[in-house]
């Protein structure tokens, strides 16, 4: 029988639509039963679970388009996946306020925050940011593929660019350019051409112009690479770093809440994580799940060091 903490997990990711951390603790609750020997409910939970006819259904909002540099994604995130500092917690939410106050702004002359650089290590939550928000604001969220933005013949990627603003101005969304770099370059390079610099240039002003009811990200894992004109066009820079043992924590516990774990983890654990990033503790959180349900073992924090140490292992030969 599931305890009471289950049944509370299993209500939050109800409420919060999270639908695979509610997969998993139903399945906590069977590999229980049949350990107790309630195999006919065990079976029955598992049927339910993975019967395709229950599987949560997103839809996207039709967008027809010929532009195969924009993709829509579905919103995967809310808000309580996001785990981050006092201060960029702030700053995340003060664009959602402004945005759902953005008529009462421009009545009084002023603009919402709409035009935000992210920057930061990869893996700790810039992507995720553009998903919570469309999440939040229930807005159809833009992906702009840089690969297929930025092409080889002349004068194509501008026009392309030309058409992604189009997009902006006509379809209210999240638009993200994620590995902005490739497009907002540092124009003082040595290895840049002229080609590039008029694109950005491009960008500049496109930027400067957009008066839109949609937001723009920019994401970039090297903020020393951009031009330094591009910082004064965006509303916002939000920094993402890695976690701190506060956040770790955090990670750690919304990951495996409600499930069966063997003991309280201390601060060795959240000290054996330091130097991750929030896609990795995840990970690791992931695959102690899978542990668990396959050889019907509680999650101990031995397992949880031990999955640690073998994802700061795979950074070794990037240290090489």
């Amino acid at each position: 029988m599931a305890t009471i903490e289950q049944v509370k997990a299993l209500m939050r990711m109800h409420f919060e639509d999270n639908h695979e951390k509610f997969k998993s603790i139903a399945l906590q609750i069977a590999a229980h039963e049949a350990k107790i020997g309630h195999t006919a409910s065990a079976r029955e939970i598992k049927e339910i679970v993975q019967n395709p006819k229950y599987k949560a259904q997103k839809k996207l909002v039709k967008f027809n388009t010929k532009y195969d540099m924009l993709e829509q994604k579905i919103a995967e995130y809310s808000f309580h996946d996001l785990v981050l500092s006092e201060e960029l917690e702030s700053k995340v939410q003060r664009i959602i306020t402004e945005y759902r106050k953005r008529d009462l702004l421009r009545k009084n002359g002023l603009k919402n925050r709409s035009k935000i650089l992210i920057v930061g290590e990869p893996g700790t939550g810039k992507t995720m940011t553009a998903s919570v928000l469309a999440d939040e604001l229930g807005l159809p969220l833009y992906v702009i593929r840089i690969d297929k933005l930025v092409t080889k013949y002349m004068g194509e990627t501008s026009v392309k660019l030309r058409q992604v603003f189009d997009c902006i101005q006509e379809i209210q969304g999240i638009y993200l350019f994620d590995e902005f770099d490739a497009i907002g370059s540092d124009r003082s390079l040595d290895n840049d051409v002229g080609e590039m610099r008029r694109i950005l240039n491009s960008f500049l002003q496109y930027l400067e112009n957009d008066d839109s009811y949609s937001i723009i990200l920019a994401a970039t894992n090297n903020p020393k690479l951009l031009d330094k004109a591009l910082f004064r066009r965006f509303d916002d820079v939000l920094e993402y770093k890695l976690p701190d043992l506060g956040q770790i924590q955090c990670i750690l516990e919304n990951h495996l809440d409600g499930l069966a774990l063997n003991e309280v983890f201390d601060d060795q654990v959240y000290e054996s994580a330091k130097g991750l990033n929030h896609a990795d503790i995840v990970k690791v959180c992931e695959e102690a799940i899978k542990y668990s349900l396959i050889n019907d073992e509680n999650i101990s924090r031995a397992m949880i060091l031990s999955y640690t140490q073998d994802r700061k292992g795979l950074y070794r030969f990037k240290e090489a």
